[in-house]
């Protein structure tokens, strides 16, 4: 978490030497701020899981940047916000490359965390469904779009991911994924309608999603799965 703080105060230092932009708001760095660190958590999740399949340096690097960017590209896309702004801040793909070297070379020590592909997923699902939901906020969109996009930012990356392993994604079939980013992205959108301190909403929302994907995780808890049945005999189909 220090490496992403420290590039956001650099970088802030290095416009602010020069003829920076307009000053960021308080909302806008707030949003940057959850971006970079769902970035980095998502980043590791998608870097220690290349290690895990015995990927090469690029391999696992590769992983770790579609992990954490590819849900926020395509919300971007979908919301108009272009280009993304993973391809306009130099910041997201550096805040990847620095997860995916430190898991690269020190899996070690990432691995003797608790489930760390779990625990770190679940703190970037967090952090993406209340980034995403904000950021379509503040593009305008309805309620129901925006709870929808803060779903697509956090569970896209994931999907990305999964299927370059030629895994079955983790939205589709594992414990409480989707929804638990949907009740995030959705406490977000509710406090927004009702006018509530921004901050709060981001932070009831985030809390509520990893508290519900770290239940999941911790006690199995899912969506009821479809049981294929066994198609009826001839004789029964008969009578």
């Amino acid at each position: 978490m220090s490496v992403v703080v420290g590039l956001l105060v650099l970088s802030t230092g290095a416009m602010a030497a020069g003829d920076p932009p307009p000053a960021l708001s308080m909302e806008a760095l707030a949003l940057l701020l959850y971006d970079l660190i769902g970035t980095f958590v998502f980043a590791i999740s998608g870097a220690t899981l290349g290690v895990r399949r015995g990927l090469d340096l690029f391999g696992v690097l590769v992983l770790s940047c579609v992990a954490a960017t590819a849900g926020g590209i395509l919300r971007d896309l979908l919301i108009g916000a272009t280009p993304p702004a993973a391809f306009q801040d130099w910041r997201y793909f550096a805040v990847c490359c620095l997860a995916g070297l430190l898991v690269f070379w020190r899996s070690a020590w990432v691995e003797s965390l608790t489930n760390p592909v779990q625990i770190f997923d679940a703190l970037g699902l967090a952090l993406f469904a209340v980034s995403g939901a904000l950021k379509a906020i503040s593009f305008g969109l309805a309620p129901v779009p925006c709870v929808l996009m803060g779903m697509l930012t956090a569970v896209g990356g994931g999907i990305v991911r999964d299927v370059l392993i030629a895994q079955v994604p983790h939205v589709l079939h594992k414990e409480l994924y989707a929804v638990a980013a949907l009740s995030g992205a959705l406490v977000v959108v509710v406090a927004d309608v009702l006018q509530l301190a921004a901050p709060l909403g981001a932070l009831a929302g985030g809390a509520l999603c990893f508290l519900l994907r770290f239940m999941a995780i911790r006690h199995g808890w899912q969506l009821p799965v479809a049981r294929p049945q066994a198609p009826a005999s001839e004789d029964s189909r008969d009578e």
